[in-house]
């Protein structure tokens, strides 16, 4: 049997768990469920880092000692994870007795390879990052996570002779090239390897400083570097090095936000490749969330708590929203509009109303039961196709870690579904006593609604088993074969009893919306929870609006904005930045539009993607190829957004 196995990084205690938190915690637990259902063995590894600096300060600053302190908010991070129905493998805490023994047993092993050595050292130390900077590190004189000024320290500290592996960590980045993905981050390190500022990595930290941290095996006056620690419990968990678990799963998968690229970029496997350690299989790197824009921080009181989203649009579509909305590897933008558009549209109006009218429809008709198909129109057949392609097209983009494009062609297959009801009108075929044909397109829908709620599992678990359960289906993770479903057009029974109705996803208003639109406003405010004066996103900066030229609305009218569909995404032929791409605004033929959005978006993620684009604009060649039109773009920190639409619009409609 093969096997999967997927970690989180071990988050810092320092804070109380956050989006950003919840985020990377349930991609991992959806990564797992998904390979489960590809009959993989899966192992699920997260947990807290304790160590450090920032924790022995934050802990002095309660009135509390450092275990009590770790211990309070290690707690809150495990009471979480269940809440968002997140099923870990283990738990693990570096202050762990276990963990600690075997830290110590690897560090003794690469001290005894002469890796490891005594020296005296003068840098930049950022209380924040808990790591010394190089001037050529730091930016205008700051550290470049969060813009303080480090304090020069010089000491005398252990160090890892983590140069040593630079050539060698690089040609393995070249011999792998989906090593670190996405293939950005994979540059990004590249170029950190090339810049020649790579050295030995400092290890320790004097008792004399600090205290509050796994001592070293030899040298009793100084602690363990919170970094070379914490990043050893991937390993530590599974039993490093004789553990049989450590045999079966390892290596495996890492998964981490962008703000902790360098060391487990670099320092992690330089470490392993020094202890003789395979290093693991793949490093996949995720971007910020933002919210209205804006990193989340306390002191801006704008840090999204994931159980105040729960409470109010349900856990489900708080795991849906958040696997949607963000591509992986980019940053995505937060607010409580786009949260209620992905919940109306998808899940309400999509997803929510084709389980609703088609179970009352087959209660209707058939009292409740499956009914036995009969032969297969074309329109059925095109259907089937069509079926079985979402389901390849998902599995491929997941497994690729592009839940967003995986999620976007499962939903091809929903609207499709939704459009198949119309054109095949049961309640015509009703009302000419036409049973034998009504019959097969009950049971062809209720068959793709089948398909669609097992590939929905790993990322709405609790909804795709109350809708599987609504069609009268028998399901088991450890038996279901993702695999198999895209292969065979099966899986629901004829006689099976299905329920006579269904309201998975009741649409949601914005509290104090509708006051808002009668007074002229015509945006929501900050959703708030009932009877209680907070809002789900704790603040909003107040819009800006001054600097912008304004225009009457004749020339507004000038510009033609149209709804299309990307049908092609490829490379420019001659240009690394460009793509091109076909898109379909329902003329006689699709359009073809050059864009500079090849460092943001993958040609995969693009198709069947709908998106905005100025139709009316004059073409022009970019690069020998004529671009007709231009499509729509928000640029944020660190990424940029193509503008789409949260709902099924009809390709070629105009924007106003």
């Amino acid at each position: 049997m093969d096997k999967f196995y997927i970690t989180t990084p071990i988050y810092y205690v320092n804070a109380n768990p956050h989006l950003g938190h919840a985020y990377t915690t349930i991609v991992a637990d959806a990564l797992t469920r998904f390979h489960r259902l590809l009959g993989q063995e899966t192992y699920f590894l997260t947990g807290t880092d304790e160590h450090g600096d920032k924790i022995a300060q934050a802990a002095e600053k309660s009135g509390k000692t450092p275990q009590e302190f770790v211990d309070e908010v290690s707690g809150k991070f495990k009471e979480l994870w269940p809440k968002l129905n997140i099923q870990y493998s283990q738990f693990i805490r570096t202050t762990d007795p276990e963990h600690k023994r075997r830290v110590q047993a690897f560090m003794q092993k690469v001290y005894e390879a002469g890796d490891i050595y005594f020296g005296e050292y003068g840098g930049h130390y950022c209380l924040g990052c808990e790591r010394f900077y190089t001037e050529k590190e730091l930016e205008n004189g700051v550290c470049p996570q969060h813009g303080t000024k480090p304090e020069y320290i010089s000491e005398k500290n252990y160090f890892f002779r983590m140069a040593k592996y630079q050539g060698r960590l690089k040609q393995y980045i070249l011999d792998n090239p989906d090593f670190i993905r996405p293939e950005r981050y994979r540059n990004e390190v590249l170029s950190l390897l090339d810049s020649g500022e790579l050295e030995d990595l400092c290890i320790s930290r004097p008792k004399t400083r600090l205290t509050w941290g796994i001592e070293l095996p030899f040298d009793e006056d100084y602690v363990c570097y919170v970094w070379f620690d914490a990043l050893l419990n991937y390993i530590n968990a599974l039993g490093w090095p004789d553990g049989e678990k450590f045999k079966k799963f390892w290596p495996g998968e890492h998964l981490v936000a962008k703000d902790i690229l360098k060391p487990h970029a670099i320092f992690w496997p330089t470490m392993l490749m020094a202890a003789g350690v395979p290093v693991y299989k793949h490093l996949n790197v995720h971007g910020y969330w933002l919210v209205r824009d804006s990193k989340m921080s306390k002191s801006v009181g704008n840090v999204v708590s994931p159980l105040d989203m729960v409470d109010f649009f349900g856990l489900d579509s708080f795991r849906y929203f958040l696997l949607r909305e963000m591509h992986f590897g980019s940053d995505a933008n937060f607010t409580d509009e786009a949260m209620l558009g992905r919940h109306n549209s998808d899940l309400a109006n999509d997803l929510g109303n084709l389980f609703s009218r088609v179970l009352s429809m087959n209660a209707k008709y058939f009292e409740a039961r499956i009914p036995a198909p009969g032969s297969y129109t074309a329109e059925d057949q095109a259907l089937l196709d069509l079926a079985g392609e979402a389901q390849r097209n998902f599995q491929g983009l997941f497994g690729a870690m592009r839940m967003s494009g995986a999620l976007e062609a499962l939903w091809e297959l929903v609207r499709s579904l939704n459009k198949y009801v119309d054109s095949s009108a049961p309640w015509v075929l009703h009302k000419n006593k036409d049973m034998e044909r009504l019959g097969t397109v009950m049971h062809t829908l209720l068959t793709a609604m089948r398909k669609v709620a097992v590939h929905l599992w790993p990322v709405m678990p609790g909804t795709a088993e109350a809708m599987l359960g609504q069609l009268g289906c028998d399901f088991d993770p450890a038996t279901a074969r993702l695999g198999e479903e895209a292969a065979c057009w099966s899986g629901v029974e004829p006689g099976r009893k299905t329920a006579s109705a269904s309201n998975l996803f009741p649409r949601l208003e914005l509290p104090g919306a509708e006051t808002q639109e009668a007074k002229g406003a015509g945006r929501a405010p900050a959703l708030e929870k009932e009877n209680k004066n907070k809002s789900v996103v704790a603040s909003r900066e107040a819009e800006k609006v001054e600097g912008i030229a304004l225009i009457e609305f004749a020339d507004f009218q000038k510009v033609d904005l149209r709804v299309g569909t990307v049908r092609l995404a490829e490379p420019h032929p001659d240009a690394d930045k460009l793509l091109r791409l076909e898109v379909d605004l329902g003329e006689d033929a699709p359009r073809q539009i050059i864009a500079g959005i090849a460092e943001f978006y993958k040609p995969e993620e693009l198709v069947n993607l709908r998106i905005v684009i100025v139709a009316n604009l004059a073409p022009r060649k970019l690069r020998g190829l004529e671009s007709q039109g231009m499509l729509l773009a928000v640029r944020s920190e660190g990424g940029l957004q193509l503008v789409t639409t949260t709902g099924p619009v009809l390709n070629g409609s105009k924007v106003s």
